[in-house]
């Protein structure tokens, strides 16, 4: 086993040495989880982290977690046994079933969310809008058909300002040089216009 207690074996070791060494290394990290529920021993997490992290990132990318996604998810289960280290008990699990099993946990449940997240946006997606009240939709044919009137009562002069400004979006200085009249005089009859048709297009008395 290396210097750092990670539990990395050395090169050449017999089957039997790597079993017996599997066997330290359990005792190890079940001493490390030990040391971590006690006393919250950071080397001790941290010696953990070094091992079992891309572990549990590989284990993941089996599962079809793209490479970003795995790895923070192994960083969640790291945290998990950071967080849940009391509950180890040796004798019903090895450290790294237990951690494993963490992370077989947290997979699923972020399998889940997915699912769940992607059958909201379907549902929304087919999901028809809210119909508009029938009192928003007779008010307002209601105001189409006064502003309509209003506007057959408008001098001719008026009339021809209005519809290029409004309904076809034309610059005060186009609508001068269409109409052959000056700036000045386009901007006189809309506002003569407007004046009339202020309480049509907002009853409240708030010009639009």
């Amino acid at each position: 086993m290396s210097n750092g207690g990670d539990g990395i074996l050395p090169e050449g070791r017999t089957a039997a040495g790597a079993t017996a060494g599997t066997v330290v290394l359990e005792d190890v990290h079940a001493r490390h989880l030990r040391a971590i529920a006690a006393q919250g021993d950071r080397a001790a997490f941290s010696a953990l982290f070094r091992h079992y992290a891309p572990r549990i990132k590989s284990y993941l990318l089996t599962t079809g977690l793209p490479s970003m996604e795995a790895e923070e998810l192994a960083q969640e289960v790291m945290l998990t046994v950071w967080r849940k280290a009391a509950i180890f008990d040796p004798s019903r699990a090895r450290a790294a079933t237990w951690i494993f099993t963490i992370a077989r946990n947290l997979r699923i449940d972020a399998a889940r969310r997915s699912r769940a997240a992607e059958a909201a946006v379907a549902q929304e997606s087919l999901t028809p809008a809210e119909p508009e009240p029938a009192d928003d939709l007779l008010f307002a044919a209601e105001a189409a058909d006064r502003l309509r009137a209003t506007l057959d009562t408008l001098p001719p002069d008026q009339l021809a300002v209005v519809r290029l400004s409004f309904f076809e979006d034309a610059p005060h200085p186009d609508i001068a040089r269409r109409l052959g009249i000056p700036l000045g005089t386009v901007k006189s009859r809309l506002r003569l216009a407007m004046a009339r048709l202020r309480g049509v297009i907002d009853p409240g008395g708030t010009e639009r």
